[in-house]
C-alpha cells in the first residue's frame, strides 16, 4: 500500500513539474516577440527614450530614467496591455534635483489651489516630501478630488515616487446635508466671513459619517474657537474634531 502512495505522489510531483515547465516553455518562446513589440512600445515616445527593456519567462522589467513619475507609471501600463506579457517589474528611475522642502512647498501650494470653485472647501489632503518621495494623506469629497489631488503628484518633476493615503469620503447624503449648513455656519460668521475670500486658504470641512473635521490655518485663537462652536451647533453632527492652526505668532 505504502508503494502504491509513493507511486502515486511520484506521479502527481511529475505532473505538477511538468505543466510548470511547459508553461515556463511557452512564456520563454514568446520572450523574443515580446521583447520586439515592447522596444517598438518605447520608441514611440519621446518620454520613453531614455527606457530599456528585458524580457524573461514573459515578464518584462523595464529600466532607466524618466522625467516624470508619471511616466514611469504610464510606460508600464503600456508594457503591461501587450499581448503575451505575464507582468511588469518596473524598475524605472526618476529623476530629480531638487530639495526635498522645495517639492513640498510646491506642491502644498498647487493643493491648496485644487478644485477651487467646486468642492475644495470639502477636501483636505496634506503632503510630506522626503527622499523625493511624495506622501500623501488627509480625506476628499469623492474620487474626482482624490484622483485630481494624486496626478498633481504625479505630474510634479522632482517627485521620484508618490504614496497614496488619502481616503475618499462615503458617500452620503446625509454627510452632504451637515457640509453644506457647516459651510454656511461658518462663513456667513461676521468675524469667519475672510476666510472665504482666498480660495487657497479656507476652512476645509471634512465630514465623515457624521462626524465633522475642521482644517486649514485661522489668524486667532478666538476664530478657531468660533469656528468650532459653529460646527457644534450644526445640526446631526455625532463629534466635532477642530484641528484648524493658528498662524504663529498670533
Amino acid at each position: 500500500m505504502k508503494n502504491i502512495l509513493r507511486t502515486t505522489a511520484s506521479f502527481l510531483a511529475l505532473g505538477i513539474l511538468s505543466v510548470g515547465l511547459a508553461a515556463q516553455t511557452n512564456s520563454a518562446r514568446y520572450d523574443s516577440d515580446i521583447q520586439n513589440r515592447v522596444t517598438q512600445q518605447l520608441t514611440r515616445k519621446q518620454e520613453f527614450r531614455n527606457l530599456q527593456a528585458t524580457t524573461e519567462d514573459g515578464i518584462v522589467t523595464l529600466s532607466g530614467t524618466v522625467d516624470l513619475y508619471q511616466q514611469k507609471l504610464d510606460a508600464a501600463k503600456k508594457v503591461r496591455k501587450l499581448d503575451k506579457v505575464q507582468g511588469v517589474r518596473n524598475m524605472v528611475a526618476v529623476s530629480s534635483s531638487a530639495p526635498d522642502a522645495e517639492l513640498e512647498a510646491k506642491l502644498a501650494r498647487k493643493l491648496h489651489y485644487d478644485r477651487m470653485g467646486y468642492d475644495n472647501q470639502f477636501n483636505f489632503v496634506d503632503v510630506s516630501v522626503k527622499d523625493g518621495v511624495a506622501t500623501l494623506s488627509g480625506e476628499t469629497y469623492n474620487d474626482v478630488g482624490h484622483d485630481s489631488a494624486l496626478a498633481l503628484a504625479n505630474y510634479l518633476p522632482g517627485v521620484k515616487e508618490v504614496v497614496d493615503n488619502i481616503k475618499v469620503s462615503p458617500v452620503s447624503g446625509f454627510d452632504d446635508r451637515i457640509r453644506v449648513t457647516a459651510m454656511r455656519a461658518i462663513y456667513r460668521d461676521p468675524v469667519l466671513g475672510r476666510y472665504a475670500s482666498d480660495p487657497a486658504l479656507p476652512i476645509r470641512i471634512v465630514v465623515d459619517n457624521g462626524k465633522l473635521s475642521l482644517y486649514g490655518t485661522v489668524a486667532s485663537a478666538m476664530d478657531k474657537q468660533i469656528a468650532g462652536m459653529r460646527a457644534n451647533q450644526v445640526f446631526g453632527v455625532f463629534s466635532v474634531q477642530n484641528n484648524l492652526e493658528v498662524v504663529k505668532g498670533s
